[in-house]
């Protein structure tokens, strides 16, 4: 399917009411023809020959007409328009729901302006297209063809010599349509990149001006903006080139009348009415003439908008659900990984990692940065898949697992915690909108956010900002904890969670989650050992690899890297382990 056919199937719900305004565009464009005429029988018959008695029915019709015709105008831009806000809403709709089902890869190659420039500018220049450009064009067609039948009734020859013009017109138009369609793209382009910038700053305003770079980000802005300004240009100097060969052509017919016709006038062979008549005929031929150039234009900002819309709700994403799902409303915990690996863009990001996790343990999971923490919980709630190996939850793999099904089923509270603008009791319960207050703060207690809430202005009802802003790190991971610890999952990951909070803060949660384990597997990603320490099984990355895997007191012994981390952040534990673990 193209772009253009597949914005044309959501017109389809409204096809007879688009028809009924093509209808009464069409009654708009042959009473047109009317005034006109009526205005030469006034010049010949009443003027001319004397017939005063028609000069009431002539008055009364040329009114009647003008009302009859601003009434069809009415309705009909009213069909038009209603049909253009259903089709727009049908889209945004259809469009939306297909961003939300898109994976993880998606969004890693695709920017954030460029998604919201397809859901405003290009939906804008399609509902433009809808709401004027189709009856617009489909009604000075009419007026065209019209205007000529009715010179040609009036005198063949004058009629001809207007013809001449047309071959040139479209050939004008031809040229222009050539011309301006790239010129269209990269004014897209353009936008979408000014826009993604614009959002990016204002999202990350308050970086910008801890580093005092606001006079750098202006500078940048100006060369994005002045991108955007010459696209535009580029494409105003086509119009600037093609629109006054148009107005040229059509102010020609004009020339063509004055001349052609005043001899024919003198000559005989037409009646000073009949000027008057092709007169009024006349503006249908030069409308569309002149707004030929200008509607190539909306015709292609159309379709440039239409392929960029069609191509990114196009793109199918990689992680998909199973055509015949396992269905499991509720799973016990048990986790496998067996020989999994897993590439993204020629790099190894994990390698052969396998390791079994019985319903209701504990894991930690420690290394350094970009050794594949992350990497794992992300496959196991399969936002990602393996390049090889397979992951299950509860004996089954979970690419034949239900998607929504398996997450519901996790609680996650991300290392790039994500707060919506929402009061602090919605932010919690987003994971179940339906739980009542009490399990909202049970699980706020539980996170040991209770208390700063509570001495919040508005409490839980309080307003939280965009991204969690007027929070502290340390209170919006704890809100994020708390929204993971509602859903009651039966699989909980802690991807470095309690990394901005202090210390007794952090024993309160651990001793908090000890409470929940037996229910509830648990995986939690650490750079602090206290974090992990308590872990039924801890599992040590480099390179993408489990270089490690034991308890602490194994770990410790061992001698490798968690020892070699250990020190580092406790000192002599030889001295202090009595108090870290080695008792």
């Amino acid at each position: 399917m193209t772009a253009v056919k597949w914005v044309f199937s959501f017109l389809k719900k409204y096809r007879k009411r688009m028809a009924a305004g093509l209808l009464m565009t069409t009654g708009i464009a042959m009473l047109t023809i009317v005034n006109p005429y009526i205005s030469g029988v006034i010049v010949d018959d009443v003027i001319g020959g004397g017939q005063r008695q028609l000069l009431p029915v002539m008055i009364a019709c040329l009114i009647g007409v003008t009302l009859v015709r601003g009434l069809l105008r009415f309705s009909s831009q009213i069909m038009f328009e209603s049909s253009s806000q259903g089709v727009l809403y049908s889209m945004r709709d259809t469009v939306y729901r297909k961003l939300l089902q898109e994976d993880f890869n998606f969004y890693n190659r695709n920017r954030t302006g460029d998604l919201m420039s397809r859901q405003t500018g290009d939906m804008e220049a399609i509902r433009h297209f809808i709401s004027y450009v189709i009856y617009a064009v489909y009604e000075n067609i009419l007026l065209l063809a019209f205007a000529l039948t009715m010179i040609f009734t009036v005198n063949v020859k004058l009629a001809l010599c207007m013809l001449v013009v047309l071959p040139f017109t479209a050939f004008t138009t031809f040229r222009q349509s050539k011309r301006v369609r790239p010129a269209f793209f990269r004014i897209r382009q353009q936008f979408s990149s000014l826009n993604t910038f614009v959002q990016e700053n204002i999202s990350g305003n308050r970086v910008v001006k801890a580093f005092a770079k606001e006079d750098f980000e202006i500078e940048k802005f100006n060369k994005e903006n002045d991108g955007y300004r010459d696209a535009e240009l580029n494409a105003s100097a086509t119009w600037k080139k093609y629109v006054p060969i148009f107005e040229f052509l059509s102010n020609i017919l004009t020339v063509v009348l004055m001349l052609y016709g005043g001899y024919m006038v003198i000559d005989g062979e037409i009646t000073i009415g009949n000027m008057v008549t092709v007169n009024g005929y006349l503006w249908m031929l030069t409308m569309p003439l002149r707004m030929a150039g200008w509607w190539v234009n909306d015709i292609h900002r159309f379709t440039t908008s239409a392929e960029k819309i069609y191509k990114t709700y196009s793109e199918e994403p990689d992680i998909k659900k199973p055509c015949q799902p396992v269905e499991r409303k509720h799973f016990n915990g048990d986790v496998e990984f067996k020989d999994v690996s897993y590439r993204a863009e020629n790099t190894d990001i994990i390698s052969n990692i396998s390791f079994r996790v019985k319903a209701g343990q504990t894991v930690g999971i420690i290394g350094s940065t970009g050794s594949g923490k992350s990497t794992i919980m992300n496959l196991l709630g399969r936002f990602y898949d393996t390049t090889t190996g397979s992951v299950f939850v509860d004996g089954v793999n979970v690419r034949d697992l239900d998607l929504y099904e398996l997450r519901d089923n996790i609680g996650i509270a991300m290392q790039d915690v994500f707060l919506f603008s929402d009061t602090i009791e919605g932010n919690i319960a987003y994971g179940r909108p339906n739980c009542s207050f009490e399990e909202v703060k049970k699980a706020a207690k539980m996170a040991d956010a209770n208390l700063f809430i509570q001495n919040m202005p508005e409490g839980y009802d309080t307003i939280v900002g965009e991204r969690g802003v007027g929070l502290s790190g340390g209170q919006k991971q704890r809100i994020s904890l708390a929204r993971a610890l509602v859903k009651d999952p039966a699989i909980l990951i802690l991807d470095d969670t309690t990394s901005a909070v202090d210390m007794e803060t952090e024993s309160y949660i651990q001793d908090q989650l000890k409470k929940i384990e037996k229910d509830c597997t648990i995986f939690i990603i650490a750079y602090r050992i206290s974090s992990i320490k308590d872990a039924d099984m801890i599992l040590v990355m480099d390179k993408g690899r489990i270089v490690e895997r034991g308890t602490h007191d194994e770990l410790v012994a061992a001698g490798g890297y968690y020892a070699e981390a250990f020190r580092h952040q406790y000192g002599d534990f030889k001295k202090g382990g009595e108090e870290y673990g080695q008792k």
